[in-house]
């Protein structure tokens, strides 16, 4: 089985156009691969490019040089360089992504939410909601919040919503940026355990947890962004 993920000599910067046209230098030179059933966790300190990594990889950000190779269906696709529909379909069917934040949808109740990606995949309205609840549960989130829009939700209730919807699939890598961030510690060893779940499915996990206990758990390899960091070399 091939590797699901690799990255290979990636480069990005940012052009400050309010500052005359400034390139601000992020990453340079990223190489390393997350093979099936591994979680990857990105390191380093706060401000060194962890979350911009990420965002890379899922195809939110542009990157200067370099290959994002995923496996996507029996062929290798290059997320640097694949044009737009290419990206959404391999997010659809290879590549989940857990944000930090829920983009919360106005009048969609949280079930909703959680279900939508599986309704997306042709998965049949009523499994889909079953599948749902039985994620939130599992969750922790009371019943009672769960035809509700998440837009009133706490931060935890919000985070839960958000976490229920990326592992609701069966995406062969998942993109995890601070999922725990928000939880009490009951929850945050709900989602160590189906983090673990996942591993043992053989998905490729990348992730990023500031929570040192969690990383412990979870972490198979971890990646020193830092060593990819520009500002570190020029220093």
């Amino acid at each position: 089985m091939p590797t699901p993920l690799v990255v290979s000599e990636v480069a990005k910067s940012f052009t400050m156009h309010l500052r005359d046209g400034i390139r601000l230098p992020v990453v340079s030179n990223v190489a390393f691969s997350v093979k099936a059933g591994e979680c990857v966790v990105l390191g380093g300190p706060s401000g060194i490019g962890k979350s911009s990594l990420l965002k890379m990889v899922y195809g939110n950000y542009a990157v200067d040089s370099g290959q994002i190779l995923v496996d996507h269906e029996g062929r290798l696709v290059d997320l640097a360089t694949a044009d737009p529909r290419t990206i959404l379909a391999v997010r659809r069917a290879t590549l989940g992504y857990v944000s930090q934040f829920l983009r919360t949808v106005p009048r969609v109740a949280a079930v909703d939410v959680v279900a939508e990606p599986l309704t997306a995949r042709g998965v049949a309205a009523a499994e889909a909601k079953a599948t749902a609840e039985a994620m939130l549960a599992r969750l922790n989130l009371p019943r009672e919040l769960w035809q509700l829009p998440p837009a009133t939700f706490s931060g935890g209730e919000q985070q839960r919503v958000n976490i229920a919807r990326g592992f609701i699939t069966d995406h062969r890598i998942l993109l995890l940026d601070e999922p725990t961030a928000s939880l009490d510690a009951t929850n945050r060893a709900v989602v160590v355990e189906m983090i673990a779940e996942k591993k043992a499915a053989g998905v490729a996990l990348l992730g990023i947890f500031h929570d040192e206990d969690v990383r412990e758990k979870v972490a198979d390899r971890i990646v020193d962004v830092s060593a990819f960091s520009p500002r570190k070399s020029a220093a």
